[in-house]
């Protein structure tokens, strides 16, 4: 599925793949009375010319990217951390000696589970054996259509599953409906593609060619560790069915134009508006037989992808099946199936040089099967109240800071000022973790099972999502675990989430000075609280309807100041003759510089009219910038960089570090001049809230 970013969140980061990293290290923030890394700073490059060059310049100099990752930066930094922090925990429930079914039991017996090498070389392909009978046995298109809808699994993880392209042929996602705000809807969404997205197939350039014929190749190999037979040929088959899937499927700009996707179908409907597949049968395969209504969201998709199941060979769509079944699990498998799996996946399509540490790959594992099992402990012991405390009072801060902006601005209508400051009002604010935690008493975990132990976790989930349909919204439901290094809005619960895990130095350290704090984290907070004002977040009230509250004028001048944004970021090259798509990363764009604009002006609220103190040589203002492009400071491989520009909402860390060439106050605290390449004249600088 292409990342439909908004429908469940507008995330602070970029997502980062099962094989790739999230982005390392800076010096802590505590270490220096500025909160800045000032032997980070390069003092040959002109802030004016390249801020983030002028922030992170000698940082990159000597900054080396691990060999089992894709980039290294602030993220990897505070990631690693948390990692540490998890493996620790694994470590004390796996000596605890709990009870069969509590948590710190199935967290100690997944992780022995995964790290059983000698036990998953054993089993082999077994793990899969009654999957693959099941598509073995497929002998008419009710079979194939049974197959692929109990295949159906839920969507839910905000910064990678929105954006995965599934070896599901559709994915769901259960979240309230577009119109009525009060109930939970089922979301269909396109899938059926083994590479990050369409562009992988379809772009023209050499290197696109070159991944394509190793995916091939990489298909055949699983194929033939498998014992499969005729697997060149039948690898060629899946590819070429892959190629026709990603020509029917939409981009991911159209996939994130909410008025695209409002297309609520009638379950007897879909055998007359997508004909194929045959829907009954999938739908009962799937536990969705009962729903009056599903929501499509790609309705072309939808239809192209189900005159496919019935126009290719049956023959065909089992070789797909097969495949897709074999990689969704390689990661637990003998080493042949998991290193092709990394080859591929880690090697070629994010340039990283060496697979991450089992015990790493565990603990990733472990949190998206049982995130808030893991999440409990880590909370009880990692997030005092203290920091919770403080960190709420910024986000307060922040969000009376929004509320005063608002009535400042002087383009914008009191009629459409009220409603946006009705909508600030009520948004909920989640710090550290939920008030709620996932209960796990009927996932059954087995010491020996680490292919089943994954398997029953996404069921599990599955099932879960399926029982909110048509019930009363959670609007306190969260989608991130606390210890996620990433926070995040959710337009439709109008809410946000800050994970405890992000809530650490360098981002927040509650003994730095405010300018920092403000600059990182503050920044961070503003970015999210933002996103409910964004392109596509500002289509949803108060009460998280879709609903137009613009007045006419107010909207056209909106519109037209994001195309200026869309603009200055399309002009941006990462890698030569690769442009940053400005449309598709405006969402996260208008966030960075709302969220940067409203965080300096709680900073400065922060000092309650007193001068910010001169540290290190450094003014208030410095400090604060510097910290907030130094947040973003990274280094990144370039097949890593590339696969972020084709696939994500979210521009480079580099570029987003260039955000300040649109506040005043940084001018005039770093005095860039015209003619430096960042510099904008006042009437260019883009100024949304």
């Amino acid at each position: 599925m292409q990342r439909i970013r908004w429908i469940l969140t507008a995330a602070v980061l970029c997502g980062s793949s099962a094989w790739a990293a999230t982005p390392v290290p800076a010096q802590h923030a505590g270490d220096h009375p500025a909160g800045v890394d000032r032997a980070g700073i390069d003092h040959s490059v002109k802030p004016g010319d390249d801020f983030d060059g002028y922030a992170n310049g000698n940082w990159r100099k000597t900054a080396v990217i691990p060999a089992d990752r894709a980039s290294t930066g602030i993220f990897l930094q505070v990631f690693q951390k948390a990692e540490q922090r998890n493996a620790e925990l694994i470590k004390a429930a796996a000596a605890s000696n709990a009870p069969a079914g509590s948590n710190e039991r199935k967290i100690a017996d997944y992780y022995a589970a995964f790290m059983d090498q000698a036990g998953i070389a054993k089993h082999g392909l077994s793990p899969l054996k009654p999957e693959l009978t099941k598509i073995d046995a497929i002998k008419t298109p009710a079979d194939l259509a049974g197959v692929l809808g109990s295949q159906l699994r839920a969507d839910v993880d905000p910064v990678n599953a929105t954006n995965f392209s599934t070896e599901h042929l559709f994915g769901l996602f259960v979240t309230q409906g577009l119109a009525d705000s009060a109930h939970n809807v089922a979301y269909l969404l396109q899938g059926g593609l083994g590479m990050p997205n369409r562009d992988y197939y379809l772009a023209t350039d050499k290197d696109m060619a070159g991944i394509r014929a190793k995916y091939q190749a990489y298909i055949a190999a699983q194929l033939k560790n498998a014992g499969i037979a005729d697997a060149d040929a039948k690898a060629k088959a899946v590819f070429e069915l892959e190629m026709k899937i990603a020509k029917v499927q939409e981009s991911l700009v159209d996939s994130e134009d909410v008025h695209k996707a409002n297309n609520p179908w009638n379950t007897g409907d879909f055998a007359s508006k997508a004909p194929g597949l045959d829907w009954a049968a999938y739908l009962h395969a799937a536990g969705l037989d009962t729903q009056k209504q599903i929501t499509v969201w790609q309705p072309s998709a939808i239809r192209g992808i189900s005159a496919l199941v019935g126009s290719e060979p049956l023959d065909t769509w089992k070789a797909f099946l097969t495949f897709h079944t074999i990689n969704h699990s390689a990661g637990l498998l003998p080493p042949a199936f998991a290193d092709a799996g990394f080859e591929f996946y880690g090697h070629t399509l994010q340039g990283t040089p060496k697979q991450r540490d089992r015990w790493k790959r565990a603990i990733g594992a472990l949190n998206n099967d049982l995130g808030d099992a893991v999440g409990q402990i880590y909370v009880k012991k990692y997030f005092p109240a203290s920091s919770k405390a403080q960190v709420k009072q910024m986000v307060d801060n922040i969000l009376a800071a929004f509320t005063d902006r608002v009535d400042q601005l002087d383009w914008m209508t009191p009629a459409t000022k009220q409603k946006a400051k009705a909508k600030i009002a009520t948004v909920r604010v989640g710090v550290g973790y939920p008030e709620t935690w996932r209960d796990y008493a009927d996932l059954t975990i087995s010491r020996d099972d680490p292919v089943g132990n994954h398997l029953r976790a996404e069921q599990h989930e599955y099932k879960h999502q399926l029982a909110k349909l048509g019930q009363s919204v959670d609007k306190g439901e969260w989608w991130m675990t606390p210890q996620t290094v990433n926070a995040v809005n959710l337009p439709l619960q109008n809410a946000l989430n800050f994970p405890a895990a992000i809530l650490e130095a360098p981002f927040f350290d509650p003994k730095a000075d405010a300018a920092s704090n403000y600059g990182s984290i503050g920044a961070v907070i503003g970015h999210e609280i933002s996103h409910s004002f964004d392109n596509t977040g500002a289509e949803f009230d108060a009460q998280g309807r879709l609903a137009n509250w613009w007045t006419p004028e107010d909207q056209a001048h909106f519109k037209a100041t994001g195309q200026k944004l869309v603009e200055q970021y399309n002009a941006y090259e990462p890698l030569p003759g690769l442009h940053i798509n400005g449309q598709q990363t405006l969402g996260e764009n208008i966030a960075d510089v709302s969220g940067l604009t409203i965080a300096w002006i709680a900073y400065h609220k922060s000092l309650g009219g007193k001068p910010a103190p001169v540290i290190d040589g450094l003014t208030g203002d410095q400090r604060f910038f510097l910290a907030f492009a130094q947040s973003w400071r990274t280094k990144t491989r370039p097949a890593a960089l590339r696969a972020q520009v084709i696939g994500d909402g979210h521009a480079p860390g580099s570029f987003r570090a260039q955000t300040v060439r649109n506040i005043d106050a940084w001018y005039d605290a770093f005095s860039p001049k015209p003619g430096e390449k960042l510099f904008l004249a006042p009437k260019d600088r883009v100024k949304i809230w």
